[in-house]
């Protein structure tokens, strides 16, 4: 068996809204990031910070379809780098579906158990998404130790 999820939530805002507030880091500094180094383009590697996480990790954008699509990759544990496809499905004028599955780690415990950690943390940033674009508030702040 592969180590690999997918996970999804509804969001109460147009596509394109959705869409900006991830590959905008001015707002997906609002809600899941503490820092990143530019907006997510492909063929462009920008660094990203987390308040929870020591460092940066670098995601490698392989593929941005404006309102659809990213796709990037990123460090995983012992060196391998995972792959993250997040898509954007329009339900209505106002509704839009996020979807965001990631895969490529070792096909042993540790592989399992980072997948299964990934899989929470993509769950908690989708939250946090639907706070930030619905409510205006940012889940995150407050949350680290």
């Amino acid at each position: 068996m592969e180590p690999k999820f997918q996970v999804q939530l509804k969001i109460r805002k147009p596509v394109a809204q959705v869409f900006e507030a991830v590959v905008n880091p001015a707002k997906l500094s609002g809600y899941f990031v503490k820092t990143s180094s530019g907006p997510l383009a492909a063929g462009t590697t920008v660094k990203w910070s987390f308040a929870e996480a020591p460092g940066e990790f670098d995601v490698i954008t392989r593929e941005v379809v404006p309102n659809e699509r990213i796709v990037f990759e990123w460090p995983a544990d012992r060196g391998a780098l995972t792959r993250v496809e997040m898509s954007f499905v329009p339900l209505d004028a106002g509704n839009t579906m996020v979807k965001v599955s990631e895969s490529g780690w070792k096909p042993d415990e540790k592989g399992f158990e980072a997948s299964y950690g990934n899989a929470g943390g993509w769950m908690h940033m989708m939250l946090c998404l639907k706070g930030y674009l619905e409510f205006g508030i940012n889940l995150r702040e407050g949350g680290a130790l």
